[in-house]
């Protein structure tokens, strides 16, 4: 309904030339259809492969030879005013000096014609001649309320079929939830493959549908969909980040958008752990993990880069709920004026912090840092950031933990390795160090044709220099920044 009003409101704006930008042609025709009626005006259709066609309900459907050439003549020799839908007219604009001419002289009739022009493809580039005379109107997507309901039309339609089918309510609303932000033929076409893959709605489901919105948004480029979204019973210690999501869990306050937290920032030393957390988040909250590479967003052209950004946050917007991590943000940015990129990174800082204060979408922002000194301190300030959390090298409970699960995760007995003295001699190593200490040991062995053993694990700790000796004085320096300024994620 709204789109109608908004729709008829823009047509009775003495606007000549309307352009929509859709995939979705023929829910542009039928409300198209219902706005002629209301505005009593004819309205006609044209296409490369039907010619033009009298679409509204007055004459029913009349059919008329016009060749892509004659179309724009046609309609500008007509003396009776009407609605002209041209689909994928955009081929014939391009380099048609012609074509663009009439359009003009269409738009500049419109007084003594009153011919409106609609122009729907999924893409059209306006000439810069016939800017002025043009509007934008864009189709509404669904709200949660609409995909929940077009989700149990197609679980109708399907069980109608002889479908026998398990449908669990709570993921249904789930999928709705995670839906937002695309058509209403794609979230169609995605509920209805959800459904009949395996003749159920389950909470499985909602990894598929995430992962089939994200190729539909096309993000590859900008943005990497994180498949892989580690539980938080696989990341030992980061105790108060735990409880810290556990209380902002996002059922708990769906009704009150603002209210909803916005983001976090993970301080910390390489391989600490900063990053294994941010798939933790997703995981937790089942929301669907998008990476932003900062690196990759950076273009030689100018604006470029600006325009990638921009590019990767709308998108996020449009995959809502969602998590959002930019790993090592400080790359990105610029914390003084003299970064010699001719402003680029003030103008990237600029954009994130315009967005963070103002967006409206349910994205939730994880940014892991290791250098705090390049970070601009705009970044940080309560209002963009929920929270600062330092992650801090493991402690011997905590590495006792790692060692657990990566021995684990690797199919070894736990029973054969003494974990305690593990813990010990492996202070000041990251969990990540602790893992490639695992992993070491067991091509070690293999390649020696031994077992997996404490030895060998023993043998691979005392070979390995962890980053907090060789770079003892950063991490001290990152140590003491830390207190008092940020929240300590384990303990």
């Amino acid at each position: 309904m709204q789109d109608i009003q908004d729709l008829s409101a823009v047509l009775r704006s003495n606007t000549p030339i309307i352009v929509i930008e859709t995939y979705e042609e023929y829910r542009v025709i039928e409300l198209l259809r219902k706005v002629s009626n209301i505005l009593y005006q004819p309205l006609f259709s044209w296409s490369v492969t039907q010619g033009l066609m009298r679409v509204d309900s007055g004459l029913g459907r009349q059919k008329f030879n016009c060749e892509p050439g004659d179309i724009l003549g046609q309609i500008k020799s007509t003396k009776e005013q009407g609605i002209y839908v041209l689909c994928d007219f955009h081929p014939f604009v391009e380099d048609a000096p012609k074509n663009v001419r009439l359009l003009k002289e269409i738009a500049l009739e419109y007084e003594a014609l009153k011919h409106t022009i609609v122009l729907v493809s999924h893409e059209f580039t306006i000439p810069p001649e016939i800017k002025h005379y043009c509007a934008h109107f864009r189709l509404s997507l669904p709200n949660t309320a609409q995909l929940l309901n077009l989700i149990y039309e197609q679980i109708d339609k399907v069980r109608s079929e002889g479908m026998m089918l398990n449908v669990d309510d709570e993921a249904v609303a789930k999928l709705a939830e995670n839906l937002r932000g695309v058509t209403f033929d794609d979230a169609r076409r995605l509920a209805h493959k959800a459904i009949v893959d395996d003749g159920a709605i389950t909470h499985s489901d909602i990894d598929s549908i995430n992962r089939g919105k994200f190729e539909l948004l096309d993000m590859q480029g900008v943005l990497q969909f994180e498949y892989d979204t580690s539980d938080f019973s696989q990341v030992a210690g980061l105790h108060n980040l735990k409880q810290w999501l556990s209380h902002r869990t996002p059922s708990a306050h769906t009704q009150i958008l603002e209210d909803k937290p916005k983001g976090i920032l993970l301080l910390g030393v390489q391989g600490s752990g900063k990053s294994l957390a941010a798939k933790a988040v997703a995981g937790m909250w089942q929301r669907p993990l998008l990476k932003m590479d900062m690196s990759a967003l950076y273009n030689k052209y100018i604006g470029e880069t600006e325009k990638n950004l921009r590019k990767a946050l709308e998108l996020a917007d449009l995959m809502a709920p969602c998590v959002l991590w930019i790993d090592e943000i400080e790359k990105g940015l610029s914390s003084g004026s003299g970064s010699g990129d001719d402003g680029t990174s003030q103008r990237i800082l600029g954009t994130i912090l315009t967005w963070m204060s103002e967006r409206k979408s349910d994205v939730f922002l994880v940014a892991t840092a290791n250098d705090i000194s390049a970070l601009p301190p705009e970044l940080m300030r309560k209002g963009r950031m929920d929270e600062i959390f330092f992650v801090d090298l493991p402690d011997a409970n905590i590495r006792q933990a790692i060692f657990l699960i990566h021995i684990q995760r690797r199919q070894l007995e736990p029973t054969q390795f003494e974990l305690a003295q593990l813990a010990k001699l492996s202070q000041g190593f990251s969990g990540a160090e602790i893992e490639q200490a695992v992993i070491s040991a067991i091509y070690t062995a293999k390649a020696l044709e031994r077992e997996v053993d404490q030895s060998a694990l023993l043998e691979e700790l005392m070979k390995t220099r962890p980053l907090s000796v060789v770079m003892r004085e950063k991490l001290q320096a990152l140590r003491q920044w830390a207190e008092g300024r940020t929240v300590n994620a384990h303990q």
